[in-house]
């Protein structure tokens, strides 16, 4: 099957209600019984089509009642304010799954497990990672505010570094793992501290990561 040409690179931090490590990255079953996540992502590089994305940011809001697999999942997009009205249609493409091999990327995994999508929004996102030093925040007022911090050694106090590589990832295919704390609200609500990040350069494409 042909696929429109298109292509992302750029820093991506997700936060979710698990423990750090993520069991999902370990195919096990999530930490609390349910899955829920907030992501974003700044697009250094891009295009869909002839339509370049270079520069814009997405956030997404994320939530299943068990584990990912299981489906029966919602999912709330946020676009970049700056977007026009084509760049706003292509991402909404590719974050939406559409355009890509089945099961080849993150966006077509949550398509195929997510029942809800709620109305899109456009709003201003900020967005700052450091992925070598584990630290990073996204934002978009009165929506969503999550931070990435280094995991701590409990007797020391000292940053604790882990990096996970996935040879078969369908996000990334390696990552600095942290610490987050988020806060959403709207139709998905979330809160948690202390609970899993991972930082990572995206390259994807519609066959799935670009090595």
């Amino acid at each position: 099957m042909a696929y429109v040409d298109w292509m992302i690179q750029g820093a991506e931090i997700a936060t979710c209600n698990c423990n750090w490590g993520c069991p999902c990255q370990f195919n096990a079953l999530p930490t609390h019984g349910n899955c829920r996540a907030a992501v974003g992502m700044r697009i250094d590089e891009g295009h869909f089509g002839d339509v370049r994305l270079d520069g814009l940011k997405a956030v997404a809001i994320l939530a299943w009642p068990g584990a990912i697999h299981e489906g029966h999942g919602e999912v709330l997009p946020i676009v970049d304010e700056r977007a026009t009205a084509e760049q706003r249609e292509a991402l909404l493409k590719i974050l939406g799954g559409e355009e890509t091999e089945e099961f080849a990327t993150i966006f077509n995994v949550v398509k195929a497990t997510t029942d809800t999508v709620h109305e899109p929004l456009f709003k201003a996102i900020e967005f700052e990672s450091d992925e070598k030093a584990g630290m990073g925040h996204f934002s978009v007022e009165g929506i969503v505010e999550a931070s990435a911090e280094p995991i701590r050694n409990p007797v020391t106090g000292q940053p604790h570094r882990a990096r996970v590589v996935l040879p078969q990832g369908f996000e990334y295919s390696e990552a600095e793992y942290a610490s987050s704390n988020t806060r959403t609200a709207g139709p998905i609500e979330n809160e948690w501290s202390d609970l899993h990040a991972h930082l990572c350069m995206l390259h994807l494409g519609p066959h799935g990561i670009i090595r």
